[in-house]
Parts: C-alpha cells; structure tokens; sequence
C-alpha cells in the first residue's frame, strides 16, 4: 500500500525520459559542448512534462528536480577535480558530493515545474505567458539564496550569439528570459495542438511560433563583425602586458619557485619589447594573474623586493595578487596590490565574494570545516585602482561571477574591468570556458573592455560588446600585449538599473500566485 502512495506522486517514465531529454539538450548547449543553438528548444520536453504531470504537483516537482539534477551534475562535474587530485578523494566520494550539491540546487528548477504545473491547472493555455517570469524568478532566487547562479542559461550564448547587445539593458536575466520565452512558445504550439485547445489558441501559437522562429532567426544571422582592440578614434590611457605563466598547482618546491619568478620575468620583458619605441611616453601596465606562486607583498620581503625593483627598473606599473595581512582579524585577504614605476605601493583591492568552502567558511561552520585554499578574511570596498590616468575595477577568480561588482565599478566611472584568476585547480575541464562565459556577459552588461589575465587560461581580451579577442590557449605559457582605451563616459542601461528584468519576473509570479489563491477552480 504504501509503494502505490509513493508510486502516485511520481511521473510516468514518459515525463520522466522528457525531463532527462532536456537536461541533456541544455548540457550540450554549454562547454565543453557548446552547441549553444540547444538551449533556445531544451526546455521543451521539460514544460512538456509538466503539462502532462500538472494535476499532481508533487509529480511535477519531480520532473523539475530530475531535470535540474541532471544539469548541474552534467555541467559541473568538473568540481570533482580538485578533491580527486589535491586532497586524495577516492573517485566515488568526489563524485558523489559533486552530485549532491547538484540535488540541492535541482530544487530551483523543481520550484518552476511546480508553480508552472499550477499556472497551467488555473489559467490552462494562458500560462505559457508566465514560464518566462517563473523561469527568471528562480534562477534570480537561486542566485539570492545560494550565492551562485552558474551556468544561468544566458551564458550558454556568451560565445557566438549576437543576442549578446541585450546583455547592456536587462543583463543575464532578460537574455535568460527571452530563451524561456521561445521555448514556452514552441512548448505552447504542442499544448493547443496534442490538448485540443480552442481555436483561438492554435492560432496565437501558431503565430508566436512564427514570431519566434523570425526572431530568433535573426539574432543567429545578426551582424558578425569582426572585432580588433585598436581604436584610432579613442585615447589610449595605458598598454597592458598581460602574462600567463602557467604556474602547476602542487610541487613547489623554493628551486621551482625561483624558476617560475624568473619565468614571470622573462614573459613579462618579452611583452614589453613588443612594444614599440614612440609608446614610452604611454603608461604601461604589467598584470601578473592569480596563482599558487603565494605572493605576500606587505609581510614577505622577498615578494616586495621583487615587485618593486620590477616595476622601478622597468618604469612600469605592476599588478599582481598578494595575500594581505587583515590587521583586524589576523587573517589574511585575497588582494590585488598596483606597485608604481617608483617602486611603491600604490592601490591595493581586497577580495569582497571569496569562494564558499574554497577561500573562507561560512561563519556556522567556521573551526568546523577547513577552507579548501585558505580562510582569507572578506574585502569591503570596490574601489578603482589608477593606471596613469586611467582607472579599473578589479575582479579576482570567482567575482567575474557577480555583476554587482562590475555594475559599482562602472557607475564610479572605470575605463576597464581586469580580472586575475587561476583555474588550475580544476583541470583541463569544461570550466576554463565556463568561467570566461560570466566574464563575457560582465563586459557586454557594462559596456566596459574587461582584460582577463589567468594563471593556465583563458587569457583574453573582451571587448564591450562581449567579443573575445585573442584567447590564449589552456596550460601553456603566453603574453598578450592590449590597448587600454579610455571610456566612453556613458552608462549602460543595465549599469543603471541592474536585474530590473527579474524583480518584474517576480512581481509577475507573485501576482500570478495571488489571482491563484483568490480563484480557487481550475480551468
């Protein structure tokens, strides 16, 4: 009797392959796949499902979790690497956390089947209108309640998607929200054919599934323009040397590290004789990305004396990440220090979103669990750091992911975003190209070039269209010399207003939610 209750609330094996369906169809829209023309119909076995489960929540709701399972396991497996190859994780264990972090986030995705399930046993065709809001609403809560929103289904368009331009008005949430609404629009055409839907509305989603096609179609044969860096009509503030040293993430030993110094060295000299003699007077800029190399500017006199007598002996200014002392708590931050072609300090950025688990331990279980690279302590201030005349916010590893940072740098008026980051940790895996993607999207959200400098890659130039110029390839040494352009002084729609998109995706939910409460039958 009780595996028959239990039995009741699970969806068919039809609703169950349909929910596997569209998770594998969206996984092949991301890396390291990246057929990202996937995501614009993956969502469709999924609504399908719901449909068919909608007068059973809790079977819905299952579809949505599967759904969501699947996904985020599929797509971040990758996290596995680490404890497998650092800290001695047998396969199985690693694995098997990896996929437990993915059931928990599964219930965003179960969230939507659930509400979708109950718009469409109140409003019946009508609520293909609202999968879009619904969809939205729960990425932007898991975003809100998790502190990450990975692989939202925007960025599976960061690369070869003209769509990117949308990315400057409503960012990340509007480009997922137009997504959904192609999809909610095909899955709509299957309801008012397969349910037998009134005439009206075969006609409005045959229509919108017209609309759609055009639209969508249009994006993908959009303008391709072929982006380069100069710009003889703009005023060039600085010229960056950007290294990758391709630093290994174990074995260093004082020996491999004097090697990789002088390595750092010899890149970053070769990216300056790249240079030619007139740009002297032009300030220059040497960025050293984040690595193990363990760099302490303040308290180790042989990193200072290094990154001083660089900077002074080479007239340039030098960026390069430290862990700086937090004389408050005794810890340490995760910085970026700017050393002046006098040799001195001349900025530091303290870290403000340190990886959970990886860089600091949530306060509950502070003492309790150990942080995976270090318990830096949080940086409080988004504050530019000069170069010359010109002036950039900084981003470290992780914070490409968070467009609250890059939006408070663009409203103070930077002509750049850097990021300095190390993937390495995580192996020659799918999130080398993930991580670029919240790059690309913080660039077209704000306008603004952003200059990725990475220990293993990707190193690239993103231009403030979200075009990525000469990417370097992954675990090899590599220089990039870039242009540093003034800004243009204007503010994005997107840097002024932020995730206006989502909050009106909730409003709509909840509005939906409340007409479903005050109207008890079902259509």
């Amino acid at each position: 009797m009780n595996f028959r209750r239990l039995a009741s609330h699970l969806p068919s094996l039809r609703s169950v392959a349909l929910s596997v369906l569209s998770a594998s169809l969206l996984i092949a829209a991301f890396p390291d796949f990246e057929y990202s023309f996937t995501a614009w119909f993956a969502l469709v076995p999924l609504l399908v499902a719901v449909v068919d489960e909608r007068k059973r929540k809790t079977s819905a709701a299952v579809c949505g979790w599967l759904f969501g399972a699947v996904f985020f396991f599929g797509t971040c497996w990758w996290l596995a690497y680490a404890p497998i190859h650092y800290a001695g994780f047998p396969d199985a264990l690693a694995y098997g956390l990896v996929f437990l972090a993915s059931a928990i986030a599964a219930v965003f995705p179960a969230a939507f089947a659930v509400v979708f399930a109950i718009f469409i046993g109140r409003f019946g065709f009508w609520a293909f209108l609202t999968a879009p809001a619904i969809w939205t609403t729960t990425e932007f809560a898991r975003f809100w309640l998790t502190g990450n929103n990975w692989n939202a289904i925007a960025y599976s368009q960061a690369f070869d998607s003209s769509i990117l331009h949308f990315a400057s008005i409503g960012g990340v949430y509007l480009i997922g929200g137009f997504i959904a609404a192609v999809n909610s629009v095909l899955a709509a055409s299957y309801y008012a054919f397969c349910e037998r839907s009134s005439l009206l509305s075969r006609r409005i989603s045959l229509a919108a599934t017209g609309l759609a096609v055009i639209a969508v179609g249009a994006i993908a044969a959009g303008e391709n323009k072929q982006y380069e860096i100069s710009d003889s009509k703009a005023v060039t503030r600085a010229l960056v040397i950007a290294v990758q040293p391709n630093v290994p993430m174990s074995g260093l030993t004082e020996e491999k590290w004097n090697e990789l110094q002088k390595s750092h060295l010899r890149l970053a000299e070769f990216g300056l004789s790249r240079l030619s003699e007139d740009s002297k007077e032009t300030p220059r800029l040497v960025i050293l990305p984040e690595s193990p190399m363990n760099f302490a500017y303040e308290t180790d006199a042989r990193s200072r004396d290094f990154a001083n007598g660089f900077a002074r002996s080479k007239g340039v200014w030098l960026l390069l990440n430290s862990a700086q002392p937090d004389p408050e708590t005794g810890k340490f931050f995760n910085s970026a220090v700017l050393v002046s072609p006098e040799g001195r300090k001349a900025a530091q950025y303290d870290k403000i979103h340190l990886l959970p688990f990886g860089e600091a331990v949530p306060s509950p279980l502070e003492g309790v669990l150990p942080a995976f690279v270090g318990n830096f302590s949080f940086g409080s201030r988004a504050n530019l750091i000069p170069i010359g005349s010109a002036r950039a916010g900084i981003m470290i590893c992780f914070e490409s992911h968070f467009s609250d940072l890059s939006r408070q740098y663009a409203e103070s008026g930077a002509d750049a975003l850097i990021e300095l980051t190390n993937d390495g940790y995580l192996g020659p895996t799918p999130v080398l190209r993930q991580h670029l993607a919240n790059a690309v999207f913080r660039a077209a959200e704000t306008g603004l070039p952003l200059l990725r400098v990475t220990n293993v890659g990707i190193s690239a130039f993103i231009s403030s269209e979200g075009k990525v110029i000469e990417p370097s390839a992954a675990y090899t040494e590599d220089v990039r010399v870039w242009k540093l352009y003034q800004a243009a002084g204007t503010q994005t729609l997107y840097t002024r207003f932020g995730d206006w998109f989502a909050w009106v995706s909730v409003a709509v939910v909840a509005f939906g939610l409340a007409l479903v409460a005050a109207f008890r039958p079902e259509v």
